[in-house]
């Protein structure tokens, strides 16, 4: 009798095993990638940039050509990459505290003027790699490693949304939020990756995908928890959905 492959692993990503924490979605979101890429059939023609973070090893797990950006920078490392090699699909990897802390202002431009470049955005709410510190998505009241007492808006101020904020701008194409919290939410995720992976394919101008991730580790729960609390915390703060699809728009 003749076996029926029915899953294997994506020939998007390499076999190096990953060095996340048990629980944390950022091995999920590696694989959408990867699948999308290979599904488009574009790896060989891919090239990625691995941010500063907790994924900044990406680099070794994806199947396509990576390079890695200094701290905050790989919207600007993708836009030289896409400008010298037009052909290719680039795209960048980033967490919240990369993209929204110290590359606030990469992202904000690469937007604006129109980058054929798309974003990954991961949004777990906190600086995984360096201890647990807010970062500029924290939620209000959460509590991390400098916000003992939890985020207050009189000192801290509010949480960035970055995709409000990015689809204001004249340049972005299409941005869209998403999470990783259950099954059904993974595979709308796949799609917006995919759908902005194809807008640039279509020259269609700057792609983002927000993904709420987990964080187990710092947010001091188990896996189980740790999604219940992307969905029951996470999601009232920040909405998924589309927020801006030009394509659309044009319909």
């Amino acid at each position: 009798m003749t076996m029926k492959t029915v899953f294997e692993k994506t020939s998007g990503l390499t076999d190096k095993p990953t060095h996340y924490c048990p629980g944390c979605t950022h091995g999920v979101i590696h694989r959408l990638v990867g699948e999308v890429l290979e599904e488009m059939g574009i790896l060989e023609d891919t090239v990625g940039v691995a941010s500063v973070g907790c994924s900044v090893l990406s680099y070794e797990y994806f199947n396509c050509d990576m390079t890695q950006a200094a701290h905050g920078r790989a919207p600007a490392v993708a836009t030289g990459v896409k400008r010298v090699l037009p052909d290719r699909f680039v795209f960048t990897y980033q967490g919240d505290g990369d993209l929204a802390s110290i590359g606030i202002s990469e992202v904000i431009h690469a937007a604006a003027r129109g980058e054929n470049i798309t974003v990954i955005f991961v949004n777990n709410a906190i600086y995984g790699m360096t201890g647990g510190q807010m970062a500029p998505t924290t939620l209000i009241g959460q509590k991390t490693a400098t916000t003992p007492f939890g985020r207050d808006v009189q000192i801290q101020g509010s949480p960035i949304k970055v995709c409000e904020m990015i689809s204001t701008l004249d340049g972005a194409a299409y941005i869209e939020r998403v999470s990783t919290h259950d099954v059904p939410h993974i595979q709308k995720a796949k799609r917006a990756i995919r759908k902005a992976f194809e807008t640039q394919k279509k020259g269609g101008g700057f792609s983002m995908v927000e993904i709420l991730s987990t964080c187990p580790t710092n947010w001091g729960l188990n896996p189980t928890e740790s999604l219940e609390w992307v969905k029951d915390n996470m999601v009232p703060v920040y909405p998924l959905g589309v927020y801006k699809n030009k394509e659309g728009e044009k319909e």
